[in-house]
């Protein structure tokens, strides 16, 4: 034998669940934006940013990392960060443009995968740094929105900055994304 073969990971399991609870959760945080409640949303987010730290950490510690796990993951963090950008624009809190952004960006990367796929080029998609840096973007301005709304501060130059942030950040992910694309599709 050259190796131990690692054993069958069930797909039902602790790191899976907590990740299927962060998905259950979005619809629960819209509603708490829409029906005035910031302070439930906002606990709701952190309980949420907590959850997918600590699912991936069960996951890679007790080596239970799953291909189901891997996607669900990924659809829970972007439904949750989609769901609340569209919602905090939709209740007011940020300007539209900023949810259309974040939202296009998605649909771009999603619909380059899904072109890719079916034209028999599927193409892996790895997160690259910006994006690392966007979503970490993304999640800090959610957080400091929410808090604004939750706790009355008015923190006028952090939330400006947030904004550009977001905003610089999720065009040059779609950029860099893109082109990564584009190079894949070329060769």
């Amino acid at each position: 034998m050259h190796g131990r073969q690692r054993p069958e990971v069930p797909v039902v399991n602790l790191p899976n669940i907590i990740t299927l609870g962060r998905l259950i959760a979005v619809p629960v945080v819209i509603w708490a934006i829409s029906a005035g409640e910031p302070k439930l949303a906002f606990a709701l987010f952190l309980l949420a940013g907590v959850s997918d730290a600590v699912d991936g950490f069960i996951a890679r510690r007790f080596n239970l990392r799953t291909e189901l796990g891997a996607y669900l993951d990924a659809l829970a963090d972007k439904a949750l960060l989609v769901s609340i950008y569209v919602a905090l624009a939709v209740s007011g809190d940020i300007p539209r443009w900023v949810a259309i952004a974040v939202v296009s960006r998605d649909v771009m990367i999603v619909g380059a995968i899904v072109l890719s796929t079916l034209m028999a080029r599927p193409i892996a998609i790895q997160p690259l740094v910006i994006s690392k840096v966007n979503t970490a973007a993304q999640i800090a301005f959610a957080a400091l929105v929410l808090a604004r709304e939750s706790f009355a501060f008015e923190w006028e130059q952090p939330y400006a900055l947030g904004l550009v942030a977001v905003g610089v950040l999720t065009g040059l992910s779609a950029a860099a994304y893109l082109a990564a694309w584009t190079r894949h599709m070329a060769r």
